[in-house]
């Protein structure tokens, strides 16, 4: 049954970019660069697409809103470029200038030889490109890499201005790092009583502006809805050793679908899971194998797998499942952007219960190994209405403090408020002369 209907949709990304790129670009007039400008960046420095979405409405929506200085995203890989140029549009070269920044020669040797266990490139590219970021008055990013230019190159210029990726509740979102930018653009009160509690950033550097993704979500594969007898399950496991389900059980949770096939499964990993031979953690150092999946869960009619398409990071499967069934993932929130049954897979035996790094698990019952999953099931969707539902509607909107301005634009006012205090509003020839 699924097994059919995906197949007609595999090459649904290659459809969905043709579509796009039969659009019409929208008329926008040329950018009006004044000499002396205000430029800021965004940075997009990752193996895989999944943070572009988080930051670059943004982009987007200072580009729209008329801001009369130098707009510029940055992008390290060709995937990365792609993922720019389809959300931008017409955007890309009027009114925002599109810069993709490279390894020098001996960087990408050294990338090639350890790039199988860390992502040597995400690092070794701020060193290669100083000058850039030398250029810039503020950077813009989704990530905690580009630290590394206060760290290890002693830039105090740009500033840096996070906007982290998803609205998840693992330790390492709230570690002091987050204390190292210059402002912190965040979902929900959740998020902002967190980095306050938690690491240590100040109250005035933080502003809550909602999930700018949510603005710009247009899922690349449309999913039927499950039916009655046949619920659709996404299994979302993180790559992170330590908190995810998969090394140990991940096989088993498979295993357990092929044989009951009364549930259709998405199996959609986080996209890190299998970008590498290894995956390695540094929040709590430890590298273990993703391996191989055997042919018998790819040839089974009720299971859908993918490892990375852009379906797994445009909120298509999130948008379309019946039950979430998953560990340590953030994707549990854009889940619960509409609520529904959850059940989580509690491999290592945490002790959960009053935890903050694993509130998402009380939006379900947990579990702690695969032979428990038909029961489990069975309580998530029987208990949803009456138990579950409730607490879910309270943590949605502490994650995400959406209203009805979009959130993109919230983040760029806000972006524009912390430029103006910072004295970014005046051009630099008119700074230098004061």
């Amino acid at each position: 049954m699924i097994g059919g209907y995906y197949d007609a949709m595999r090459n649904a990304e290659t459809r969905t970019d043709a579509v796009f790129a039969a659009q019409p670009a929208a008329a926008v007039p040329a950018v009006r660069r004044r000499p002396g400008g205000m430029r800021i960046g965004f940075l997009f420095n990752h193996d895989q697409i999944h943070q572009v979405a988080h930051s670059l409405p943004i982009a987007l929506a200072l580009a729209r809103g008329g801001f009369d200085g130098e707009i510029i995203v940055a992008t390290t890989t060709e995937r990365l470029a792609r993922e720019v140029q389809r959300l931008a549009g017409g955007l890309l070269a009027t009114r925002i200038e599109h810069v993709e920044l490279k390894l020098k020669r001996s960087s990408t040797r050294l990338a090639g030889l350890l790039g199988a266990v860390v992502p040597a490139s995400k690092v070794l590219v701020y060193r290669d490109n100083l000058e850039f970021f030398r250029s810039l008055d503020v950077l813009v990013v989704a990530e905690k890499t580009s630290l590394i230019l206060r760290k290890a190159h002693h830039l105090m210029r740009p500033l840096l201005v996070h906007t982290r990726h998803g609205a998840g509740d693992r330790a390492i979102g709230f570690d002091r790092h987050s204390a190292g930018f210059d402002h912190v653009l965040c979902s929900g009160e959740k998020i902002r009583e967190r980095l306050i509690r938690d690491a240590g950033v100040p109250a005035g550097d933080i502003s809550v502006v909602g999930y700018p993704k949510f603005d710009i979500v247009q899922p690349s594969v449309r999913l039927m809805s499950g039916l009655p007898d046949k619920p659709v399950v996404l299994y979302n496991p993180h790559p992170s050793p330590h908190l995810s389900s998969w090394y140990q059980h991940g096989r088993a949770v498979l295993d357990f679908f092929i044989d009951n096939d009364d549930y259709q499964l998405i199996f959609a990993p986080h996209v890190m899971l299998f970008e590498r031979r290894f995956v390695v953690t540094i929040d709590r150092l430890r590298i273990d194998r993703p391996g191989r999946l055997h042919e018998r869960y790819l040839r089974s009619p009720n299971i859908h797998i993918d490892l990375g398409s852009r379906a797994s990071t445009d909120m298509s499967y999130t948008l379309s499942a019946d039950i979430y069934l998953g560990d340590a993932s953030s994707q549990v929130y854009e889940f619960l952007y509409r609520p529904r049954p959850c059940l989580f897979l509690n491999s290592h035996a945490h002790s959960w219960q009053g935890n903050p790094n694993f509130e998402h698990w009380n939006a379900g019952p947990v579990i702690e190994r695969p032979d428990q999953l038909a029961a489990g099931l069975r309580q998530a969707r029987a208990s949803h209405a009456d138990t579950y539902l409730p607490v879910q509607q309270q943590m949605r909107a502490r994650s995400f403090d959406v209203s009805d301005r979009p959130s993109s634009q919230r983040a760029a006012d806000a972006l524009l408020r912390f430029m103006d205090r910072k004295g970014l509003s005046l051009t630099r020839r008119s700074r230098a002369a004061a």
